[in-house]
Order: C-alpha cells, then structure tokens, then sequence
C-alpha cells in the first residue's frame, strides 16, 4: 500500500490489538529546525505513517493587531516588518495601502514605482528563503549557501537605500521615505541582470536531481478544489493550477502597467511549488527591471503625495520651516483618519497578504485585523500530512513555507 493510499481503519491501533499495538504521539517542535519557527506538531504514528496531525500554534503570539489598536495609525508601521520579517517592505505596503484607501489618498507615480521595486526584490528574497531552507532540510547543504549569498546581495542593496538591512520600515502613508539615489539603481540593476544565471543555476542542482525529485514529486498534494475550499492563495494555489495572483486580477501600485507572466502547476504537490516558485523568482526579476527602467522616466518626480493631513514632509523641509514642523509633530502625534473601513491587500511571498482597518475618526485605529497568508498555509498540514510517511512531513512544512511571526501575529 502506497503511503497516499493509507486510510484510517476503525481498530487498528487499539491497546488489545496484536497486529498494530498502540499508537505513538509524536511531538515536532515548537523547538525543531524543520518546523520553520516555533510551530508544534502533535502527530500519531502507526508505524511509519502519520494517522493524525494536529498544529499547535500561538507559541509566539505578540497581539500585532492590539498593538496597532493601541499605538496609532503611524506607530504601527514598524511593527508590520515583524510580521513575515523575511519581507518587510511587502508587509509596509500593504499596510500603507488599507490606510490610503481610509483616507481616499493617492500615491504619486515615482512612489508606486519604488514600492513595486521594493516589494519585487522582497519577492525573491523571500523565495530565496523558502529554497535554501527546504535544501538543507533535504539534505542539499550547498543549496543553502548558493541562496544566502544572493539573499546577502539584497541585504547589502536595502541596507545602501535604507540604511538597514532588515526590518526596514521605508514605506510612508502617501508614498516612500526616499528616493532612490543612480548608484542604488545600478546596484539593484546588476544584480537582477546576473540573478538569472543564478537561477539556472540553483535550477541545475536541484530540477533534475533525483533525490530531490524524489523527496517532493506526488508529496502533500493539494488538488485544485481543496486549495479553493481551504483559502489557501500565492504559489500553492497557482501550484494547484488556479491562475490567480492579484498582482494581474486585483492590480495596485500600478501592477497593471507592467508586463509578466503567472507560472501554475499542474499536479499541486511540493514538486510544483518548488517549480512556480523558482519562476516566480525569475518574474519578479523582470518586473523590478521594469520598475528601474520607469524610474529613469520620471527621475525628478514626487516620491510622497502632498496632503499634510496625513503625509509626513520631507525631512529637509522640517529642518527649515516652522509650518513644516508643526505638520510632521501633529501627524506622529494625532494622526487621525476619517470614519469608516477599508480592506486592501497584496500579494505576498506566501499570498494574499491583506489588512482591514477601522476608524471611529480618532487618533487610534477601532479596529485592526491582518489576513495572514501564512496562517491559510498552516491550516493545510493535516490535509496533505495525513496518511503519508514521516518522513514526507519535512518537505511538506518546507513547501508551504510559512513565517511563524505572520501566524502568530
């Protein structure tokens, strides 16, 4: 019987049954390296297979959503970078975005264009991630070093735009915190320019090589149906065959304006998931090439909208002007936004990353709730762990690659 085919017999596994014996619980974690994060797993064993699975999350918990509800509209933003702190800037973005759609603010151009720069860069950072993690859970070490050297690289780019090189908090309500400056283009264009070679490269390890194939093709399959029925979105729902990506269906940033294309999979096991995402790596690519080239055109151009109410001023104008001054105390201070909600969200790393806000009209949101992709991923474990061999489990939490802080938010 193959380890898909396992079933659940009324019986087996009972103190008085001579044939199974009793059923081992197993604890993965919260303390193990393959759970990415403080995630426990309490799983039955009958022999080899795993019969039943159960996450237990909340090990991190740190109340993101009562924070913000405590903070403020524009305190929040650094604890956003907490979230799936492997992405940042994508978490400040759709955040800035549930907060412009409340107060009916436009983003200028050049700002929409940096944020699509800065999410896309994410993108393959965050990918970059989920390739080196699973490879050295599966036993191809080499693969974690070839990642984490150009991971480093955008580390070393974010670090010259922003002056950090994590947990960056650049994105403003309105737009940016600064423009990008020619020799922060050139870097980010040399490395998109020679990340394609890496690619194919990382592609030459592992897309033909047996083992890998082995460990993930027809492991933790996710049928088209069940990806619907379980919410889950991002590259396991494209995984499972569904074109979707709001990038193309529900555009923002001015994602309608550029030109790529979305990878799916045909099967939706963990060998899938590894193809869509090594393509989106590459998509991404050609996106923030893009991003570059429509910086040339509007070089010179508002990076922040201009509404005091709620847009910060630029630093150097607060250095030099009472009014200024006045605007920058005020909104750090008593930033309000109209009465009434909002949704909006981005597609993450993990998927549908989206927040919901609600304003009563004072200082303090009345309401903050985040759609974490990541949660979605969680709750899918048992649906493609059950039934296989324990040994599947760590390709499986690998290829549904979760960031416990966006879980446990």
């Amino acid at each position: 019987m193959s380890p898909q085919a396992f079933e659940y017999t009324p019986g087996i596994g009972d103190r008085d049954d001579p044939i199974h014996g009793e059923l081992m619980r197993l604890n993965m974690g919260p303390q193990h390296p393959a759970t990415h994060g403080v995630l426990r797993l309490l799983i039955d064993l009958d022999g080899e297979s795993m019969r039943k699975v159960d996450p237990d999350v909340g090990y991190l918990h740190r109340g993101k959503e009562k924070s913000c509800e405590s903070l403020g509209w524009a305190k929040f933003f650094p604890h956003t970078d907490r979230l799936d702190y492997v992405q940042p800037l994508t978490n400040n973005v759709a955040y800035a975005l549930a907060l412009e759609k409340l107060a009916q603010l436009e983003v200028p151009e050049r700002g929409q264009t940096i944020r699509v720069l800065l999410m896309e860069v994410s993108r393959i950072a965050a990918h970059l991630i989920y390739l080196g993690t699973l490879g050295i859970d599966l036993g191809a070490v080499s693969m974690f070093f070839n990642t984490f050297k150009e991971r480093e690289k955008i580390y070393s780019i974010l670090d010259a735009y922003t002056g950090h090189r994590m947990n960056n908090t650049y994105v403003r309500i309105g737009g940016v915190f600064a423009d990008v400056d020619e020799g922060v283009e050139t870097m980010l264009r040399d490395f998109l320019v020679e990340f394609a070679g890496e690619i194919d490269r990382f592609e030459e390890v592992l897309t033909g090589n047996r083992i890998w194939y082995d460990r993930n093709r027809d492991v933790g399959i996710i049928t088209r149906e069940e990806a619907l029925a379980w919410s889950l979105t991002g590259p396991i729902l494209r995984a499972s065959g569904v074109e979707y990506d709001l990038r193309k269906n529900e555009p923002y940033s001015g994602y309608e304006n550029y030109d790529f294309d979305i990878p799916v999979g045909t099967i939706g096991d963990c060998y899938d998931r590894y193809l869509v995402r090594v393509e989106e790596m590459r998509q991404s690519a050609r996106i923030a090439l893009q991003a570059l080239d429509r910086l040339k055109e509007t070089r010179g151009g508002e990076i922040l909208s201009e509404d005091r109410r709620y847009v910060l001023p630029p630093k150097e104008k607060v250095m030099t002007s009472m009014e200024e001054l006045i605007f920058q105390f005020k909104i750090v201070t008593d930033l309000r936004l109209p009465r009434g909600s909002a949704y909006s969200c981005v597609e993450s790393s993990k998927g549908e990353l989206g927040f919901f806000v609600a304003s009563d009209g004072s200082s303090t949101p009345l309401r903050c709730h985040i759609r974490a992709p990541g949660l979605m991923n969680v709750q899918a474990i048992p649906l493609v762990a059950e039934g296989r061999l324990f040994s599947d489990m760590v390709a499986i939490i690998g290829s549904l690659d979760f960031v416990m802080g966006e879980v446990d938010r």
